[in-house]
């Protein structure tokens, strides 16, 4: 049955919660049975906005997308807004689950989890892995040339990001991130799509997401590439305010990885899985059922 992509996803009622080890509360929704398949979603976005593939791909897998700490249903936490604790995260959730391995997506933010997973770990824990529309780098450093920062997808010069954090934190930060997502949807999105994504993002105070931003903008992870040994499967959007050259980069540098880029008019900008979750749940299913 084809999705409607027109309107926002309803949202599975949370299944169960994480107490993480320094005392974080992270809910999480689980459907379905089969290999496991868990999904961690980006900056200042929510487990709700994967309700497609909870809802599509638990026929043949227990699918799992758990709330960011901070984010969408989680309260504020204690602290760790860093990447390695939010890796650590994943892996006191797979603990928690009792999944031995997993295969596992990271959506923007959520693949720069993973890259600190793979970093942290290795790759044991890993069936598959699934890394969409995020840069191996987000900060322009000095004596990076041209081709370094197209690359790497260094889209942000260091005052900028500053400058950006600077924003978020003061009394104009929901509008500050508002004009920030406006820039990572297709001009064709649904208005009631993009609302909801809009008050999605609005259930993340925006000094919580202004203090994660700078560890998830000022980590080099070019040198974590090399180290994924897994079937990997890296996917960008040809209009994504990510350059679709910063993914044919990372997918350079994954020995044996495969590449999709989805259109401008299929869901190629920043949320495929929303704009065209039935052409993004198509490709996940025939990355994750290989012959």
């Amino acid at each position: 049955m084809s999705i409607d992509a027109s309107s926002p996803p309803t949202p599975a009622p949370v299944t169960g919660w994480l107490t993480t080890s320094d005392g974080a509360r992270i809910p999480y929704r689980r459907q379905g049975s089969g290999p496991a398949l868990v999904i961690v979603p980006g900056w200042s976005q929510t487990a709700a906005m994967f309700q497609h593939q909870l809802d599509a791909l638990s026929d043949r897998w227990t699918v799992v997308v758990a709330d960011v700490r901070g984010h969408g249903e989680a309260p504020v936490p204690p602290g760790g807004l860093r990447m390695a604790r939010l890796a650590q995260d994943v892996r006191e959730l797979m603990d928690h689950l009792e999944l031995k391995r997993a295969h596992l997506l990271g959506w923007s933010m959520g693949a720069s989890v993973l890259y600190a997973f793979v970093d942290l770990f290795g790759t044991d824990a890993i069936d598959r892995l699934v890394l969409v529309d995020q840069p191996s780098m987000l900060l322009q450093l000095p004596g990076m040339d041209e081709e370094e920062i197209a690359d790497a997808g260094a889209i942000f010069p260091i005052a900028t990001l500053y400058d950006l954090y600077a924003a978020l934190s003061g009394p104009d930060g929901e509008a500050t991130r508002a004009g920030f997502v406006a820039g990572m949807v297709t001009p064709s999105i649904p208005p009631a799509l993009y609302d909801w994504i809009l008050a999605e993002n609005a259930r993340t105070p925006p000094a919580l997401a202004a203090t994660l931003l700078l560890s998830h903008g000022t980590n080099d992870w070019r040198d974590i590439l090399a180290r994924i040994d897994r079937p990997t499967l890296v996917i960008a959007g040809s209009v994504s305010h990510v350059p679709p050259r910063s993914q044919r980069y990372v997918h350079s540098r994954i020995a044996g990885s495969t590449y999709h880029e989805f259109g401008a008019h299929d869901g190629g900008a920043h949320f495929p899985f929303l704009e065209a979750p039935d052409a993004f749940n198509a490709v996940l299913r025939t990355f994750l059922s290989p012959e």
